[in-house]
């Protein structure tokens, strides 16, 4: 089972920001999208999760993604960026937001309902923060608790952008060791927007690589994480060296050109 995106092209105040870019995703993997600022991770994801209009085909185990919200939402989570919450909503109340596309019309959760709250509580670690409130979480328990509110939904396809963005070391490989168990356990297509390449060649299985002229390559860390590849992508030189077999990418501070008097 995968989930594919293919000849995704959208345009944004009239410039083009994808132009038939895409990706597949296979149950039981992580995929990790990376790639310069600026080539549309982000847009491509959100394009993808239905969230932006855009051409191209999205398909899931061959069969175009429902237009129906809540049957997409079922289907397909989505964890945006930045772990930001605005209301005083306690932790159990904020995981529970994620069961809402399977509520019925009264909206009343049943015991299926609650056992997947407790469930991806307990995954994440935030069982003990249940009757906290949200904004008084630190930053790395915020992340546990909106990653436990997007696996609330059960969805076969797992869509995170920066998931550890402006996390500490130990708190990056506790958010991606996560996101592993629910692809491997659970056989979930989880798909990942990073920026560190050490990271993703660490926990990714497959890496797509946006590339500025609009290319897209793909294939395991070995393949993408090539110094010619990261400079041609980046701009700037790059020493791919291998820790445990797997490729660690030390990208090379650029040259200071200093003016004359």
């Amino acid at each position: 089972m995968m989930l594919s995106a293919s000849a995704i092209t959208l345009r944004l105040g009239g410039r083009p920001i994808l132009d038939g870019a895409g990706f597949t995703a296979r149950c039981g993997a992580v995929t990790g999208l990376i790639g310069p600022n600026g080539v549309g991770k982000s847009t491509l994801l959100r394009a993808v999760a239905g969230l932006l209009p855009h051409g191209g085909d999205v398909s899931f185990e061959g069969r175009p993604l429902p237009a129906d919200i809540r049957a997409r939402a079922r289907l397909l989570g989505y964890l945006p960026q930045g772990h930001h919450v605005h209301w005083p909503l306690s932790v159990r109340r904020t995981v529970a937001l994620g069961r809402l596309p399977h509520l019925g019309p009264l909206g009343r959760p049943g015991q299926t309902d609650e056992d997947a709250v407790e469930r991806v509580m307990a995954a994440t670690g935030v069982t003990g923060l249940a009757a906290r409130t949200v904004p008084t979480l630190s930053g790395g328990e915020r992340a546990r608790v909106m990653l436990a509110r997007v696996l609330a939904t059960d969805a076969p396809v797992l869509l995170a952008d920066e998931p550890t963005a402006a996390l500490d070391p130990g708190h990056q490989l506790r958010i991606m060791a996560l996101l592993r168990a629910e692809a491997v356990e659970r056989q979930r297509a989880v798909v990942v927007v990073l920026h560190d390449l050490s990271l993703a060649a660490r926990c990714c299985d497959d890496l797509v690589l946006l590339m500025p002229d609009r290319r897209v390559i793909a294939g395991d860390a070995t393949t993408v994480l090539t110094s010619s590849l990261l400079r041609e992508a980046y701009g700037v030189s790059f020493a791919v060296t291998r820790a445990a077999d797997i490729p660690v990418v030390l990208p090379q501070c650029p040259t200071l050109i200093q003016s004359g008097d």
